[in-house]
């Protein structure tokens, strides 16, 4: 007796594990492991979120019409090149289902989003990674990578989990050294938590390329990451191929309305980007000051390394704030298993966060 095979790539899939959220036999949890808004919801999203429960038999508009307006109005973009999907994470996928399959290569920087070489193998295609320079992704590395198999390049800018970016000037550099075959993919999912002068989260070039896409999310700063909404901003080329593959209804309509007053809630924006600096810059000193290396960051997260030895190391340290109730991320499976990736959370949570590990280093 034989049974249905899956094409050929899917069983070399290593399934995405998203960070945990409960702890056995621990009432109040601290979750600083997902990168989720510290701040949750702006309290105009929740709203209406709320009042379109007795809209749930209808049908949400396919098109995202308002929503797709508003972040045009918002950030001067044109409203019928933006698609949104059920988080960003969709629309990545879809990109690589539109533009890659088999016996082609798909090419992201090696401690790039795990969600890039499973989207690749998921369509038939080998991911292939790009080394990076000091945790950082090398432009030189990944133009040195590309070959007439490359149909698409992933760049997370800036990087989740490292919490690094490329400035303007070499995100440029990236684009103008790609050959016109080659979908550069720029996930900006932290753009909002990037406060340098020198950083963009990509629609200028998206703007002057036939080549370039710009992804973008409401689960990180706008803390909606149980809604699952995301936009991208493409070429008009880009657009139609992502509008062709996608579902009909594929964002809900209560992720879109709260999507919409989330944009328009302008001043709890600049909240939590005012939360997420002050206490970002607060932890990695209290961090660095027990002797821990922090990888410098512009997003809502710090990666801290570890040592080595046995009972110190990164493994121990996760075994020991899970025992104080507190939830950060391993890195092993990103090849960075000397390293923890801790959220910025709340002023208790982080506050919690550094005694527990000022416990563990015996400071």
């Amino acid at each position: 007796m034989t049974s249905p095979k899956p094409r050929p790539g899917i069983l070399d899939i290593n399934p995405y594990v998203a960070g945990t959220s409960r702890l056995t036999g621990i009432d109040r949890v601290i979750k600083l492991s997902s990168n989720e808004g510290a701040l949750g919801p702006s309290p105009r999203a929740l709203a209406a979120y709320q009042a379109m429960a007795g809209e749930m038999h209808r049908y949400p508009d396919g098109h995202a019409v308002a929503l797709r307006e508003a972040l045009a109005a918002r950030d001067g973009l044109k409203a019928e090149q933006i698609v949104c999907g059920a988080g960003s994470d969709e629309l990545l996928q879809l990109l690589v289902r539109g533009y890659a399959g088999f016996g082609d290569e798909v090419l992201y920087s090696r401690h790039g989003f795990l969600v890039y070489p499973i989207a690749a193998k998921a369509s038939g295609a080998t991911p292939v990674f790009a080394e990076e320079i000091d945790l950082t992704a090398s432009v030189d590395n990944l133009l040195a990578a590309v070959t007439e198999r490359t149909r698409i390049l992933f760049i997370a800018n800036p990087n989740n989990p490292t919490g690094t970016y490329l400035s303007v000037s070499e995100m440029r550099r990236l684009r103008d050294g790609l050959p016109g075959h080659v979908l550069l993919v720029i996930d900006a999912a932290y753009a909002e938590f990037a406060d340098r002068n020198d950083y963009s989260p990509g629609a200028d070039l998206v703007e002057t390329s036939e080549n370039v896409v710009m992804t973008r999310t409401f689960s990180k700063i706008y803390g909606m990451g149980g809604l699952r909404l995301g936009w991208a901003y493409c070429p008009p080329a880009v657009a139609d191929v992502l509008n062709r593959v996608r579902g009909p209804f594929n964002v809900s309509s209560a992720a879109l309305e709260a999507g919409l007053a989330a944009v328009e809630d302008g001043e709890f924006l600049d909240l939590a980007q005012r939360h997420n600096s002050y206490w970002r810059a607060w932890f990695e000193e209290k961090v660095r000051s027990l002797g821990l290396e922090t990888i410098p960051s512009v997003t809502n997260f710090i990666l801290v390394r570890f040592p080595g030895e046995a009972g110190r190391d990164a493994a121990a340290a996760d075994v020991f704030l899970r025992g104080k109730g507190i939830i950060v991320r391993a890195m092993g499976t990103y090849g960075l298993s000397d390293c923890l990736r801790i959220t910025i959370g709340r002023d208790d949570e982080m506050q919690a966060a550094v005694a527990a590990l000022a416990e563990f280093r015996g400071a």
